[in-house]
């Protein structure tokens, strides 16, 4: 069955999305605004389709757009971010995806971008297109009654204080609150216009309507915006009319320790809440241990997030900063082709640059991928046969070069 995979034209935009949803079984119908929602949004020229040969229906689609990535040492870099991927039932196993994915490392390359990222709904995929499992994430539901907290609500210790703005201020200070916390948190990724508008009630998908949401901000003595939670609340009552909702998170962003504690707390005062579901955190998240009794946060999801594809291994290399000073010669196997080679990195130096010294370490990209961040285990790879180790003592020094004392984090799904 032949097809062509092609980027799209505007006029074929309902086609692809009708595909996009089919996809993902999301909805059976597109509307007029969502097309124009995303003729405003998606760049065509990196919006790909798959056409069948004899219907001409669009029956695969692919999209990237422009991301900032926060590495290790606080640095954003420049990605590919991958996203509403999928092939229909009917032309699966036929290539398309490897075409698709092969037009965008090209175009990737010719851009200048040094990684590409997505958010893997099926583990098995990715690996072999040289993506690897770069972050975890950690969900917890609180068990308000346990926590040990006074539920009476009283003023943050610390001279701050919280309070509840609507949707229209989050917006306005959301942004700059948000980039001041992800250039501190490796694994973290911008936020564009339209996540903005979806996320405030600007704009909205006919097939994932807008709820309502609460915001509570929380200002330091000096009256500066240090953290927000936006959060949901079910409507939940017993026979008897007695009250047990549940509080969901879906936003939670601290500048400092402080200001986490705070807004954790606040919410696990209000009144009729028995369960708060704290949305996709860092694994080492601080959570459990703001709390006096760390055990009334039962983990309910834990699991991979973000992934990482290594396009340009010197840049990505000399852009992170690493833990301690080391050197180590990398031989990377790339089938797909744009990492392949061998390279020297300095930690000390931060320098990274081919060379053909003998290789200390082998390995594939997708697990070079999955060290960058500082996540992943050198030591647990080499084990899972996906480093080799060819000097003595290289592993021990990979694992130390590379993880972080904090867990990378990506907190959106994309």
């Amino acid at each position: 069955m032949s097809a062509d995979v092609r980027p799209i034209a505007e006029s074929e935009l309902h086609d692809w999305l009708r595909a996009v949803h089919t996809g993902f079984l999301t909805a059976t119908r597109v509307t007029d605004s969502d097309v124009a929602q995303r003729a405003k949004y998606n760049d065509l020229a990196r919006t790909q389709g798959a056409f069948d040969g004899e219907t001409g229906r669009c029956v695969g689609a692919f999209r990237s757009f422009a991301q900032e990535l926060t590495v290790p040492g606080g640095a954003a870099v420049p990605v590919s971010a991958v996203s509403n991927v999928g092939v229909l039932p009917t032309h699966r196993r036929q290539g398309l995806l490897t075409r698709m994915m092969a037009a965008e490392f090209a175009a990737a390359g010719e851009r200048g971008d040094v990684l590409a990222t997505l958010i893997a709904a099926e583990y098995p995929i990715y690996g072999r297109y040289g993506f690897g499992p770069a972050t975890t994430l950690t969900e917890w539901e609180i068990d308000v009654p346990r926590t040990g907290l006074d539920r009476r609500w009283s003023a943050p210790a610390d001279g701050g204080r919280i309070d509840l703005v609507d949707a229209a201020e989050f917006r306005r200070f959301g942004p700059a609150l948000h980039d001041r916390v992800r250039a501190a948190v490796p694994g973290a990724v911008d936020r564009g216009e339209r996540w903005w508008n979806v996320a405030t009630g600007l704009e909205e998908m006919s097939h994932r309507p807008y709820k309502e949401k609460f915001h509570a901000v929380y200002r330091t003595a000096q009256g500066e915006v240090a953290g927000v939670a936006v959060y949901t609340a079910d409507d939940h009552w017993t026979d008897a009319k007695v009250p047990q909702n549940t509080v969901q998170v879906q936003d939670l962003l601290a500048l400092t320790p402080q200001a986490e504690r705070a807004l954790w707390h606040f919410l696990c005062s209000i009144d009729w809440v028995l369960k708060v579901r704290t949305g996709y955190r860092a694994p080492d998240d601080l959570l459990p241990h703001l709390l006096p009794d760390p055990r009334s946060a039962r983990v309910v999801t834990s699991a991979d997030f973000l992934w990482v594809r290594v396009l340009d291994v010197v840049r990505a290399l000399g852009a992170r900063t690493y833990e301690v000073p080391g050197v180590l010669v990398l031989e990377v196997a790339d089938e797909a082709g744009p990492a392949a080679g061998r390279y020297r990195l300095d930690a000390g130096a931060g320098v990274c640059e081919r060379t053909q010294e003998a290789a200390d370490l082998r390995l594939g990209v997708s697990a070079l991928g999955s060290l960058y961040l500082g996540d992943a285990s050198a030591a647990r790879l080499a084990a899972l046969g996906q480093v080799v180790e060819e000097r003595p003592g290289a592993v021990a020094s990979a694992d130390a070069v590379f993880r972080t004392a904090r867990r990378p984090w990506c907190p959106d799904v994309f």
